[in-house]
């Protein structure tokens, strides 16, 4: 049956998102479990240089989605990355960077999982790893079965705890740092901290380059402006913003929040283990603020994973009704949603019990799947950055009437996809990050290998309509 079909008009949130919706995406996308919980990990190897760490990556990216958004803009037709893909890659393209994008966000519904889990251990160190995890995925497969949620709205108000969490944060420890606070270990607040304690490089080159692997996750999610283009009213307009606005969220968000947390506790007295959010109010001596950060880290985490159980669904009903995947998935529930597929992403989440067990420590865990999903998430916007090059070779005309064009062109895009496969190959040389790293080389090796195989045969199906998760399925049952 055609999915287009419905007994109704099909509801969607297609040309319902406000500018202050895709703003809000923006931002929450770039500010993930990667800042809230890996950055005290990253700080331990890196120091201080993990700053510029984050500005390195953070300007790639901007590159990367200036690149991405050229071509949104300069294609109305395209609705989401798949279109791209499929355009300048073939079908095949569009296959793999699908599967591939399932993977990433499955990755960071597992990762959330590990990092909800560590999160309650603030509060009950003995608390069994199966406990946070099943009681999670039991709640988001409940809201996700009985509702279509407003993907929109939903997101604006987490990003909005996130951000003034993060700027409630930033003012306090500026507020300690000019009271040279004195926290209960002994260390006093000072921004002498940032190159009192070894220096701006304490581990050298070898830290400071094993620092982007964390970096890196901490901003998957931030593509996701991107698929808000066919569902904003003014997308000539409001992407631009979003993009645009990129360096400044990363000065704030990211390069401000280390800064201050790092003049408050010196880098290495911060703990590797938990999130150095919350260990920062604790040290100083304000176990209450630590508590309510700790709190709001939760919430981060589960919004987060919120979004992998609701994107990473509707990514497999996509496949399956483009029979990419087992028709099985393609069925809807009498509530309208794809429920086997949710079934599926709760059951793949079940794999962070796994890992957690046999895996290490929480942190060692959240640094196997995080690599993992940092490689895919580094492989979707590589292909995305290629086809960005192969635009800009097959249909030049299209890019001299560009409104928004990538600076730097198609050198921008070649430094972009440099970066990307030198950080890939940081990883192989890192003890705690090759096993991860190998594993997603296969997957995409695999995929991509039965995919092109399957195009040449004349087996491959051209997946359409996949500018999900901003999509609220049509009323059609099955």
């Amino acid at each position: 049956m055609d999915r287009h079909k419905t007994k109704g008009q099909p509801k969607e949130l297609q040309k319902s998102l406000k500018n202050r919706h895709i703003q809000l995406i923006a931002i929450g996308g770039a500010i993930g479990t990667g800042l809230f919980m890996g950055s005290g990990r990253t700080i331990s190897l890196a120091g201080p240089s993990i700053l510029l760490v984050y500005t390195i990556a953070g300007v790639a990216l901007f590159f990367f989605m200036r690149c991405m958004g050229e071509m949104f803009l300069a294609k109305p037709n395209m609705r989401s990355f798949v279109d791209i893909a499929n355009t300048y890659m073939g079908p095949w393209g569009g296959v793999l960077l699908a599967w591939t994008y399932w993977l990433c966000w499955t990755g960071v519904c597992v990762a959330d999982m590990v990092a909800i889990t560590g999160y309650f251990r603030f509060w009950w160190p003995e608390i069994p790893v199966w406990l946070p995890v099943l009681g999670t995925i039991i709640l988001l497969f409940t809201l996700n079965s009985l509702t279509v949620k407003a993907f929109g709205e939903t997101e604006f108000w987490f990003s909005m705890i996130k951000i003034v969490a993060i700027i409630a944060l930033i003012l306090i420890g500026l507020g300690l740092v000019a009271a040279g606070h004195t926290g209960e270990d002994g260390m006093r607040a000072a921004v002498s901290n940032l190159w009192s304690h070894g220096g701006f490089f304490p581990n050298g080159m070898v830290g400071f380059l094993t620092g982007f692997q964390i970096a890196i996750f901490a901003f998957a999610g931030v593509e996701l402006v991107g698929t808000t283009v066919a569902e904003s009213e003014n997308p000539q307009r409001s992407l631009p913003k979003a993009i645009n606005s990129i360096p400044i969220r990363i000065i704030i968000f990211y390069v401000g929040a280390l800064s201050v947390i790092m003049m408050v506790n010196p880098w290495d007295v911060i703990d590797p283990e938990t999130s150095p959010f919350v260990t920062m109010f604790a040290a100083a001596g304000l176990p209450a603020a630590a508590g309510i950060i700790n709190l709001v880290v939760i919430t981060s985490a589960a919004s987060s994973a919120n979004s992998g159980v609701f994107s990473t669904s509707r990514m497999i009903f996509g496949l399956s009704r483009s029979g990419e995947a087992p028709k099985i998935f393609g069925k809807l529930s009498r509530y309208h949603v794809p429920q086997n597929a949710l079934l599926l992403t709760a059951a793949m989440s079940l794999v962070s019990i796994v890992v957690m067990e046999f895996g290490g420590s929480i942190m060692e865990a959240f640094i196997l799947v995080t690599s993992t999903a940092s490689v895919l998430f580094m492989s979707v916007w590589a292909m995305i950055t290629y086809c960005y090059i192969i635009y800009r070779k097959r249909e030049p005309e299209v890019h001299a009437k560009a409104t928004f064009k990538a600076p730097g062109g198609s050198i921008s895009a070649v430094l972009v996809l440099i970066f990307f496969a030198v950080i890939t190959v940081i990883l192989i040389f890192s003890d705690d990050t090759r096993i991860g790293m190998i594993s997603a080389i296969i997957w995409l090796v695999v995929v991509g290998t039965i995919s092109y195989i399957r195009q040449r045969s004349g087996r491959m199906h051209v997946i359409h309509d996949l500018s999900l998760p901003l999509k609220e399925e049509t009323a059609t049952e099955h």
